[in-house]
């Protein structure tokens, strides 16, 4: 049996544990991450283990 890892998936803001959980072959994009310590939502995208966070521009109003 292959020896795969798993490991929690830790807030980007905090650093504390999130409710999801990671193993070595996981690809996740654009997930809504909800930290419940620090109560903010992130979105991320997880690759091998790797977090990056995705920052989006704030909406913008149109001015006529």
């Amino acid at each position: 049996m292959q020896n795969i890892q798993i490991q929690w998936l830790l807030c980007p803001v905090c650093n504390h544990k999130t409710r999801i959980r990671l193993r070595q072959d996981t690809v996740i994009e654009r997930l809504p991450l909800y930290c419940p310590k620090c109560k903010k939502e992130i979105l991320v995208n997880v690759k091998k283990l790797n977090i990056n966070i995705i920052r989006e521009p704030d909406a913008q109003t149109q001015s006529r």
